[in-house]
């Protein structure tokens, strides 16, 4: 990895470049680069989170003074409980997942000595743009050297001591390998992201990891592909039938858990028939938590009658827009419903499509719900954190996606693919081929892999 302060065009060319030398390394030199990448991280972890420590009091100062949100400081927390062990595990698990490069995945008999093959081969060159989130850089390293990908890195000025010094640990791992160190680089140089976006002819995918107004503004400035979310907002339906105990348990985890994450529970959707039954549990387990509970008029009055103590500073009335909105804190908007068909059809219309939840000892709802909501991740009993990468056996991701081609939900190795086709003739030409006498016939006959 190269901290570079190229010009855009001159970071984006060498990188283009890289990815063409790296696309063509052996699973052996990519995965030996992601050891040395562990090792290296793993023997500097003070440096690094002493550096990490110098943003986190320059952001904990800037949110004080109303310049940064709280969830942006709560995401810069390299040293928070597992998080650094979490960044180093994500590595070494891409390291041991399958090689996705050359995978052949369709072969084809199109006639005698004329074969054709559909082959995984990388995208190229990433751009991955981020606002805090210092784990970034090592997750999207692994992920793009494991895939052979390239990739160009521009952090927010929030994170910039924490980069840095992942981000030259990470170089001097990589003098010791195969790969490039021009194939990821970290772009140091202020307000370049317009040029970046501008590069279309050398970055092929841009992946933003930030804020909704970030995602929304890279996808309105660039005409290259763009692959992520601009919100998480993800919902529950509370079914009358559920366990009251599974019910606590999920959603106290979806929205207690890391209330900053994308894949925090913002919306419990509780059906009618649930509101004086599993809704107080839940209630008064969220409480405890010190979760602020927004409530339509119907839930407020199940849970003023069920629990008279607390006051109104965490059982609140809701707002219409508080069902349209990404808390990112311990707030959580409740609704009643009449029945399923409406919870889906709240969920389909005010929810950002990234992870829904039902919660129903039915199957036949469960699985009604789970085919009608249009979401990248639809779940039935768990917790809607479950939504990440590194839980769903992908090694870690480069983020999630809402997008509906290419890659969808927790963005992994696969996500980081494309194909090509390959055909192996004997000097066939299509003057050959058709429907007139002495013409020849494609036979299409399929190959086993």
């Amino acid at each position: 990895m190269s901290l570079t302060n190229a010009t855009p065009a001159d970071a984006a060319k060498a990188a283009k470049l890289a990815s063409h030398t790296l696309a063509t390394l052996p699973t052996l030199a990519r995965n030996d680069a992601l050891t040395a990448i562990h090792s290296a991280l793993g023997q500097s972890k003070d440096e690094i989170l002493a550096a990490n420590a110098r943003d986190l009091e320059l952001a904990k100062k800037a949110a004080e003074n109303g310049e940064l949100s709280l969830s942006i400081v709560s995401r810069l927390d390299l040293g928070k409980k597992g998080k650094w062990e979490d960044m180093l595990k994500g590595i070494l698990d891409v390291r041991e997942l399958e090689d996705p490069v050359g995978k052949v995945t369709l072969r084809t008999k199109l006639d005698d000595g004329l074969n054709l093959e559909r082959v995984s081969s990388p995208i190229g060159v990433l751009l991955i743009i981020f606002e805090a989130r210092p784990e970034v850089i090592a997750n999207i390293a692994s992920l793009a050297i494991k895939s052979g990908n390239a990739a160009i890195l521009k952090g927010g000025k929030e994170s910039t001591e924490s980069f840095v010094a992942i981000s030259k640990v990470i170089s001097s791992a990589l003098e010791k390998s195969q790969v490039p160190n021009t194939a990821i680089q970290l772009v140091t140089t202020r307000d370049v992201i317009p040029q970046l976006l501008d590069l279309d002819q050398y970055i092929d995918l841009v992946i933003p990891r930030g804020s909704n107004e970030l995602v929304r503004y890279i996808k309105s400035s660039t005409k290259i592909p763009v692959l992520g979310h601009a919100d998480g907002l993800c919902s529950i339906y509370l079914e009358h039938t559920v366990s009251p105990d599974l019910a606590v348990r999920v959603v106290v985890d979806s929205k207690t858990s890391y209330p900053a994450a994308c894949n925090s529970v913002e919306t419990l959707l509780v059906e009618e028939a649930a509101l004086e039954t599993i809704l107080p549990p839940i209630a008064e387990a969220l409480l405890v938590k010190g979760v602020s509970l927004r409530c339509d008029s119907a839930s407020k009055a199940a849970l003023t009658s069920k629990l008279p103590t607390h006051n109104s500073t965490i059982l609140q009335d809701a707002e219409e827009i508080d069902f349209d909105t990404e808390h990112l804190s311990l707030t959580l908007a409740i609704k009643a419903v009449p029945s399923m068909a409406d919870a889906i059809s709240h969920i389909n219309l005010h929810g950002s499509h990234h992870t829904d939840c039902i919660l129903t000892s039915s199957s036949a709802l469960a699985e009604t719900f789970m085919s009608s909501i249009d979401s990248a991740g639809v779940f039935w009993n768990t917790s809607t954190r479950m939504a990440d990468g590194m839980r769903f056996g992908f090694g870690t991701e480069v983020g999630i996606s809402t997008n509906k081609i290419h890659a969808r939900g927790p963005v992994g190795l696969e996500g980081l693919m494309i194909y090509k086709y390959k055909i192996r003739g004997a000097g066939h030409i299509t003057a050959e081929y058709g429907e007139g006498e002495g013409q020849r016939s494609f036979k299409h006959e399929k190959i086993d892999l």
